[in-house]
């Protein structure tokens, strides 16, 4: 998608059962109502801190749908996530029929999808891997003090963070690279990036 765009509108991409993969960029700040409605190939979105607004039930029936990072400040419509499958079975939350839904179970489902990582140090690498901008200094750091093993990690809805980094469209991250510099540095060898 272009820089210049800044709204998608209703219903734009809805019944795209073939979408696997979209890019936001840098500049968008509204999603309408149904946008990607039955999309069922659809496995990640990584919402863009640009983002303001994203309106009323536009993942319905994305059952692949497992990976929805979106930043705190970004308003979640009524129903966001509602027959994401993927998702609920592994949250907390289960699915729910819709005439039992009320505005405080999807309150309450917003502040788990935006708090999955929590803020603890332990999914420390979860957050960097699926930021709108990962880098590999801070995601190098943080696996120098927990360990290689923690790309292989799973968060409470299983995903690793070696998984945000290759769905993620924001991330140009190599992995090969990182665990080359951590082997290279236990070994008191300095690593140079250009090789």
């Amino acid at each position: 998608m272009a820089d210049t765009l800044r709204r998608i509108e209703d219903w734009v991409f809805s019944w795209c059962t073939s979408l696997v993969f979209i890019k936001f960029l840098r500049n968008l700040e509204f999603i309408g109502t149904f946008v990607f409605s039955n999309c069922t190939s659809l496995t990640s979105i990584f919402i863009p801190p640009s983002c303001r607004e994203i309106g009323y039930i536009p993942f319905t029936y994305c059952r692949k749908l497992l990976i929805f990072q979106v930043p705190q400040h970004t308003s979640l419509g009524y129903l966001a996530l509602d027959t994401c499958a993927a998702l609920f079975k592994a949250s907390p939350f289960g699915p729910v029929p819709p005439h039992e839904i009320e505005t405080g179970y999807t309150d309450e489902v917003t502040a788990w999808i935006k708090n999955v990582h929590g803020d603890d140090e332990e999914y420390a690498l979860h957050r960097a891997c699926c930021s709108f901008n990962p880098m590999t200094d801070i995601i190098y750091e943080i696996v120098k003090k927990q360990g290689l093993k923690s790309f292989k990690k799973p968060n409470g809805i299983g995903i690793t963070p070696l998984r945000y980094l290759e769905e993620n469209p924001f991330a140009d991250i190599d992995q090969s690279a990182v665990v080359k510099r951590y082997v290279l540095d236990l070994m008191g060898i300095e690593y140079n990036m250009r090789e």
